[in-house]
């Protein structure tokens, strides 16, 4: 099958902070401007070009979701893995770029490209992007492997990539063998938040609140007992109800109906706004493969919930 890879250029600062940082299971490619970006579908190749003069690939990742997001919320999703290390550098970064007079600046949103497995290749694997790209290129470019430049960006890609598979975690076959092909992206705690803001709409699945500070990725399962950064272990909750849900408090049934625990009236003699809730219909995704798994659901049916 044919797939696009994106080559992109990387602001050098941002790519040596994060080729520091070990074991970085996702980073956030955010452009200073909040611009949508649809070059590429989630498992294809992201790729990182420094500036000139260097002009050479360095490394890159799969491409998992893209978004606009209030930097506030994307420093709380990923951190450090923005290339940055404190939310004070990346808003003073970002208004650099805007060339705006930060005393004047109000609220910022940026465009966010999340990128899973991501890799940064040593310098002796550096190499120059295809012959076609201009010099006065400074955003990006996508290269299908259904073209003769694709498919040799894809092949020198995989040689490139060979002494990163294991820290990247791409299997042989997909890397040193395999026809070009979307690679799953294995979604980190940061994408893990963002993409499920955004399939519920940013609207908490019970409550319809829309203040996006207040609203909170909540898994399922828990991750630590076995739960997947994954869409369907995801709902977005309102913080407080985000709360109760992982102390069991409350819960959503297989059918996906709110529930409320008797001992919430039992234990704090309170929760009047919850019972008002009890026994109502959550929001969903539109697409089902992405709404609640029904085994995760009864985990916490009978693993977590109080009753």
């Amino acid at each position: 099958m044919a797939v696009t890879i994106v080559v992109a250029v990387t602001d050098g600062d941002w790519f040596n902070q994060l080729r520091r940082q070990p074991d970085l299971t996702e980073v956030n490619f955010w452009s200073p401007s909040p611009k949508s970006f649809r070059a590429l579908e989630p498992g294809e190749l992201f790729l990182f070009k420094l500036h000139y003069p260097i002009n050479m690939i360095v490394g890159g990742g799969i491409f998992a979701s893209s978004t606009i997001m209030p930097l506030s919320l994307a420093w709380d999703a990923f951190g450090i893995a923005n290339g940055v290390t404190s939310l004070a550098e990346m808003r003073t970064r970002i208004l650099h770029y805007r060339k705006v007079d930060p005393a004047t600046a109000g609220p910022v949103e940026i465009g966010c490209r999340i990128l899973t497995q991501p890799f940064f290749l040593p310098e002796s694997q550096w190499f120059p992007p295809p012959v076609s790209w201009a010099r006065n290129l400074v955003s990006f470019r996508g290269y299908g492997t259904d073209q003769a430049e694709g498919r040799a960006l894809w092949e020198r890609v995989q040689d490139a990539m060979a002494p990163a598979i294991e820290s990247a975690g791409f299997s042989e076959s997909q890397v040193r063998y395999g026809e070009p092909t979307l690679i799953r992206p294995r979604l980190g705690q940061g994408a893990f938040r963002l993409v499920v803001t955004d399939l519920y709409g940013r609207r908490c699945a019970i409550t319809k609140e829309r203040t996006l500070p207040a609203l909170e990725a909540a898994h399922i399962r828990p991750y630590a007992e076995g739960g997947e950064h994954a869409a369907s272990n995801g709902i977005l909750m309102r913080r407080d109800i985000h709360s109760l849900f992982d102390q069991g408090y409350v819960t959503v049934s297989p059918d996906h109906r709110f529930e409320v625990s008797r001992r919430i009236r039992e234990e704090f003699e309170n929760g009047r706004h919850y019972y008002e809730l009890h026994g109502s219909e959550i929001s969903l995704p539109a697409n089902r493969s992405q709404q609640p798994d029904a085994a995760a659901l009864r985990w916490h049916n009978e693993s977590r919930y109080l009753g």
